[in-house]
């Protein structure tokens, strides 16, 4: 049996029909084997008539703090959104205001815990939970959900770090970014490492596309396959039938174009990969 598994995780399920139409597209004739639901974007009822339709394909919560809407509203000053409902476009400011106004800390577990509940309404199994641009490794967001997890039988979490040397060997753009992007997370994953420990809460043991989010091109994963190491690793991406500007250079085509690549399906066969979710389900390449 391989030593090698592999997670293929589309995130921002439910955001709009072309991601919709991809992730299953990815899914049927391609390599993809789950993904991650966004509650509150403006084709979630389409994704999760989709997931209905593909029961095989696995689903979790992709945590929506920040660009984005909220799924319950929040009155009041601070806010942890503005008046319409949206959450702030900037993750290093979105960051800072929940580290530092405590207030917001009893309207950020009620939306954390309504949107859980909203995936939950749906009917369909929650495979794991992950966060829109990673806001869910955030010291308050964690913390958060360190309580809500048990209480809803979570027991699956993408704990996001990536290998900085790893990474830099296929592709060495944006260095001094990813480096401290690496570092970071890095930090951010020790911290968390313990209480899932404790809560018996599984993992994957490295995450990819966390340090060249929206660019995981063909020629890219075929590099990547090459630097897996044993044990569990995810690669998330970002698939579309068209680029949009919800997330700005990221080369969304080009990632389904990736998932539905013959030779990257028979590089994994080669190095006898297993391809599978976040509940050890193995699908055939």
């Amino acid at each position: 049996m391989s030593v090698k598994k592999l997670i293929i995780n589309a995130d921002d399920f439910g955001i709009s029909s072309p991601v919709n139409r991809a992730v299953v597209k990815g899914w049927a004739e391609g390599i993809l084997t789950s993904a991650s639901l966004m509650v509150t974007g403006e084709a979630f009822l389409e994704a999760t008539e989709f997931a209905r339709q593909n029961p095989a394909l696995q689903v979790g919560l992709h945590l929506t703090l920040v660009k984005g809407r909220s799924a319950i509203r929040h009155e009041g000053f601070p806010s942890l959104t503005d008046p319409l409902g949206n959450f702030p476009e900037d993750p290093v400011f979105a960051g800072m205001r929940m580290f530092f106004l405590k207030p917001l800390q009893k309207q950020l577990e009620r939306e954390i815990e309504a949107q859980i509940v909203r995936f939950l309404e749906t009917g369909l199994p929650l495979s794991h939970i992950d966060g829109h641009l990673n806001i869910h490794m955030h010291p308050a967001v964690f913390d958060i959900l360190c309580r809500l997890m048990p209480k809803y039988g979570i027991n699956s979490f993408r704990l996001s770090q990536e290998n900085f040397w790893s990474e830099l060997s296929i592709s060495t753009g944006r260095a001094i970014g990813k480096a401290v992007d690496a570092f970071i997370f890095s930090s951010l994953a020790r911290r968390c490492l313990p209480h899932l420990q404790r809560r018996r809460i599984s993992f994957a043991s490295e995450v990819k596309g966390l340090l060249n989010s929206g660019k995981i091109t063909e020629e890219y994963l075929l590099k990547l396959l090459g630097t897996l190491r044993d044990g569990t690793t995810e690669i998330y991406l970002h698939p579309a039938e068209s680029d949009s500007q919800e997330l700005p250079g990221y080369r969304k085509k080009d990632e389904l174009e990736a998932l539905l690549s013959e030779k990257v399906r028979e590089l994994i066969r080669s190095k006898d990969i297993s391809l599978c979710n976040y509940r050890g389900e193995v699908k055939d390449v």
